[in-house]
């Protein structure tokens, strides 16, 4: 029996990791029919930690875990800490096996429950769309944020599509708010890349509304976020039955850890250095140093 695991973050904001927590109810209820066991934990700042979700699959009866790391774009979490504390599961699990599957990414079923967001705040073809992500020192991440841009701006009948960040990366959400206001925007809609509600999702939204007390025009207005829903769900059962053919397709072609982008040479191979988890001792470690081996490096 190959379990599911739906690897999060973890959140400050309660309201966030409760409405994770009631999302991997909803991806248990699509794979009950099949009997396959689903749990749900973080890698840091929320209970349940994901020690404890393995636990409690391996209690229903798994011998194999599938993880799916729930995270939008693959960064460091995905890339480094989520890995890292599987590892640590395999320590305390001898003989247990695990597969990874990849990050939901800019799938069309996500492309549609952010037009569907930004539908509830009466959006036409003269809105200009400010779609901001959570933000990355990886560059690889954040170019994903704006491939997810561009992908709405194909397909979204609005005056255009642009993109910000909220953390980490420029431009921020007033420079790139001025960015849309330079452009020429009559209307801006703020449309959250986050999952679930949280700290940062707030932030952004507050931040919005601080910029636009400041200015006669545009007008500005924020959709909400992409949330618990039955699309979402979708995706996550998609990437556990790629993981389970061995199907990852994961993306390799612009990995700061794998290839000699310019100004990233020096990461390429670089050993992953998790978050240190100080209370966890199923290793004799403080870090726990994750190899990635260079893919058509010279």
């Amino acid at each position: 029996m190959t379990g599911l695991l739906v690897a999060g973050h973890g959140s400050a904001d309660p309201d966030g990791a409760a409405q994770f927590r009631q999302f991997v109810e909803r991806v248990a209820g699509r794979l009950a029919g099949d009997g396959v066991p689903v749990a749900g934990g973080f890698i840091e700042l929320s209970p349940p930690p994901i020690r404890d979700a393995v636990a409690g699959l391996v209690t229903a009866g798994a011998a194999r875990i599938a993880a799916v790391p729930l995270m939008l774009v693959a960064a460091g979490h995905a890339k480094g800490d989520i890995p890292a504390a599987l590892h640590r599961e395999r320590q305390r699990h001898p003989g247990l096996e695990f597969v990874y599957g990849r990050p939901i990414g800019p799938h069309p079923a996500v492309l549609a429950v952010l037009q569907d967001r930004l539908s509830t705040v009466d959006i036409d073809s003269d809105t200009v769309v400010l779609l901001v992500g959570r933000g990355s020192t990886d560059p690889d991440a954040n170019g994903e944020v704006a491939k997810v841009a561009r992908l709405l701006a194909e397909t979204t009948g609005v005056a255009g599509v642009e993109y910000g960040f909220v953390s980490l990366a420029p431009p921020g959400v007033p420079a790139a708010l001025e960015r849309c206001r330079l452009l020429g925007a009559h209307r801006i809609v703020v449309l959250p890349y986050f999952l679930f509600t949280g700290v940062l999702p707030r932030r952004v939204a507050e931040q919005a509304r601080r910029w636009a007390a400041g200015q006669p025009s545009p007008t500005v207005s924020s959709a909400g976020v992409i949330g618990d829903c039955d699309e979402l769900a979708g995706v996550v059962v998609e990437r556990y039955r790629e993981a389970l053919a061995g199907d990852l397709r994961m993306n390799c072609d612009t990995c700061v850890y794998r290839i000699p982008l310019p100004g990233y040479r020096h990461l390429v191979g670089a050993a992953q250095i998790p978050h240190d988890h100080p209370h966890d001792h199923a290793h004799g470690h403080r870090h726990l140093p994750l190899s990635v081996a260079p893919r058509d490096v010279p």
